[in-house]
């Protein structure tokens, strides 16, 4: 599943691309994506609207329009926002083999188009067909995100705030990590390679963490999203960035996927355990196992 960095990645692809254009026509292939509202609904609502801006809250792709309306899309597991270049405005070095060969496999899965002005197309692409859209006001979108927790590459995002998230809680910290009431935009992937840099057994209860620990996880979670995002996030499965193009992250895991491997830090054996339902990564050597606080005597 597209997680922060891959999130983070298309939206800033995009917004200098579509920032400001207008949208001709929005087609709904398939109304899954817009349910419970009709796909035709949608598309008059959207239809002539301009861009104003490209923004992400979590997971979720923010596409600012004229009237203080925003469309919000979730990639949901397997799905892509791809801008795609009109026929005639690609490099005709490609070939028009090639061209049709791609175009074929995208649009197998192709559940929604965006026209803009200008010819150059946004495709959402979907396999299993799990990612959504829905219009929202102003007032209706800040009460959506209410309840999302503090974005981890913003100032707000302290070793403090953290601490108070996790004070009382006997949640495992990897379980911790993917409450999107606390952090949001951190999922599987990046809670194995965060926790791996901390230093942290993912089982350790949230709430057994000392200042050190809190400091050492907070850096963790930015430089685990930071390297995502540079790297273009991580293409294991259907993962591609706005250009259609895969991320290199998935070469550069530290911990997340590489059961049976040597540790890079300490040489242990990465090994694999399943929390919460989740397939979680560490390596038992060099990551320690926190216990949770004796309550203190009054």
């Amino acid at each position: 599943m597209p997680e922060l960095p891959e999130v983070e990645t298309v939206v800033r692809q995009l917004e200098p691309e579509v920032q400001g254009h207008r949208i001709e026509r929005l087609e709904v292939l398939d109304p899954r994506w817009t349910r419970p509202v009709p796909p035709g609904e949608l598309e008059a609502a959207v239809d002539g609207s301009t861009i104003e801006l490209l923004g992400r809250r979590g997971k979720y792709i923010l596409m600012h329009l004229d009237g203080g309306r925003t469309l919000v899309m979730h990639l949901r597991m397997t799905g892509n926002l791809i801008l795609r270049e009109g026929e005639e405005m690609r490099d005709p070095a490609e070939g028009r083999r090639l061209y049709e060969s791609e175009r074929s496999s995208e649009e197998r899965h192709l559940r929604a188009r965006f026209t803009l002005r200008g010819g150059r197309e946004l495709w959402f692409t979907d396999p299993r067909r799990f990612g959504e859209a829905f219009l929202l006001d102003a007032s209706r979108l800040q009460a959506r995100f209410a309840k999302l927790g503090v974005e981890p590459l913003s100032p707000e995002f302290t070793p403090q705030a953290l601490g108070e998230m996790a004070a009382g809680r006997t949640a495992p910290l990897k379980s911790f990590l993917l409450d999107q009431s606390g952090v949001a935009g951190v999922g599987n992937i990046y809670a194995d390679e965060a926790l791996f840099r901390a230093e942290l057994h993912p089982l350790s209860p949230a709430g057994s963490m000392k200042p050190e620990h809190l400091e050492a996880l907070r850096d963790a979670v930015v430089a685990a999203l930071e390297a995502g995002i540079g790297a273009g996030g991580s293409s294991i499965d259907d993962y591609r960035d706005a250009r259609g193009e895969k991320g290199s992250m998935q070469d550069e895991f530290l911990v997340h996927t590489r059961e049976g491997e040597e540790c890079l830090r300490c040489g242990g054996t990465i090994a694999r355990i399943v929390v919460g339902g989740r397939s979680t990564y560490f390596c038992p050597g060099c990551q320690l196992r926190l216990r949770r606080r004796p309550k203190r005597r009054r």
